[in-house]
């Protein structure tokens, strides 16, 4: 397993993590995704720590800290093998101070969630979303207080824009407290708007990008054809529902162009579409998701091996598109705006 270094940070990580929104399965939106319990966990943990995969990203709002809480038991006895992930910000329960990232909640939030996970610290702490009610001040004092506790190691931005990052990491260089040191984002072959924006303001920051549904949220597995529909899995259990809209025919060009690599490289659609991330600027972590152990172990044969400059060519004219204002108007001058990747 190839480990990256966490941007601008000392943490060393593996170039692929797992995803937990499949743990717990509790309530109707988080059951789509998966219902794994401790002993199913406990073995993917298993899988992923025999393939040198020691990294674990969950939430505090999956299943309503269920997924937590089977993390928790799935790498209890070997907490200091693992590196974990969490997050806070968004709703957990339905009080005024339930939500956010004000020093009220995330004091409470990290506490709670350090229980759930039946650990004394978490190695990266994420703010889920931007909180534009709290002022950034807070926010980022009681960061920096939670590190010097010891209570986190790292903290990073989840879903942030641009200015969001820039600000956030101003504010605390201005004030010698400790900044974000990963970004973790949407990005896919049929999501690259994060290239427009987010990619070039990360890699100024010095942020590792660790992308979250990469498969397109399901859409870049393999299930999906021209003129067919899943008969199993995320997709088909309408746990795609709420991700970006696709229009049909591109998603469907791309999935061709996939098809078409797959077969070159004697691959999978789904490991030619992780592979692919991994060769973007500023990616330290893919962060995959898997429902059991067969497709754990697949996505796990995502790594050890690239794409060759003109497969990634292909895919890449497959899924351009133009950007919107002013992204499209900087494409007219690369010297003055160069940009990491080409977007069209």
């Amino acid at each position: 397993m190839e480990y990256r270094q966490l941007g601008r940070s000392g943490l060393k990580v593996p170039v692929l993590s797992l995803g937990t929104g499949t743990f717990g399965g509790k309530g109707e939106f988080f059951a789509k995704w998966g219902t794994t319990d401790v002993k199913e966990a406990t073995r993917l943990v298993d899988v992923c720590l025999d393939a040198g995969m020691n990294f674990f990203d969950t939430a505090n709002i999956y299943s309503g800290g269920a997924s937590e809480e089977v993390l928790g038991g799935a790498i209890k006895g070997r907490r200091d093998k693992v590196l974990v992930a969490t997050k806070a910000t968004f709703p957990m329960g339905e009080g005024p101070n339930d939500q956010g990232s004000s020093r009220h909640q995330l004091l409470k939030q990290c506490d709670d969630s350090l229980k759930r996970l039946g650990t004394d610290y978490i190695d990266l702490y994420f703010m889920h979303g931007f909180d534009g009610v709290t002022p950034v001040e807070e926010t980022m004092s009681t960061l920096n207080d939670l590190v010097k506790a010891g209570k986190v190691r790292y903290i990073g931005a989840s879903n942030f824009s641009g200015w969001q990052v820039v600000k956030s990491q101003n504010v605390a260089e201005k004030y010698g407290w400790s900044k974000y040191v990963s970004y973790q984002g949407y990005y896919s072959l049929i999501g690259r708007d994060y290239e427009w924006e987010l990619m070039p303001a990360n890699l100024d920051q010095g942020l590792g990008t660790m992308v979250w549904s990469p498969l397109g949220w399901g859409r870049l597995t393999g299930k999906i054809r021209r003129g067919e529909k899943p008969k199993e899995g995320r997709i088909a259990n309408g746990g795609g529902d709420h991700g970006p809209e696709v229009d049909d025919e591109y998603l469907y060009t791309v999935v061709d162009a996939l098809d078409a690599v797959a077969k070159d490289t004697g691959k999978t659609v789904a490991q030619v579409a992780l592979n692919w991330l991994l060769q973007r600027p500023g990616v330290s972590n893919v962060v995959m998701g898997a429902r059991n152990e067969e497709q754990l172990k697949q996505n796990l044969a995502a790594t050890g091996w690239n794409l060759t400059k003109e497969q990634v060519e292909l895919l890449d004219k497959a899924s351009a598109k133009t950007p919107v204002y002013p992204y499209w108007h900087q494409m007219g001058n690369e010297t003055l705006n160069p940009k990491p990747v080409k977007w069209k």
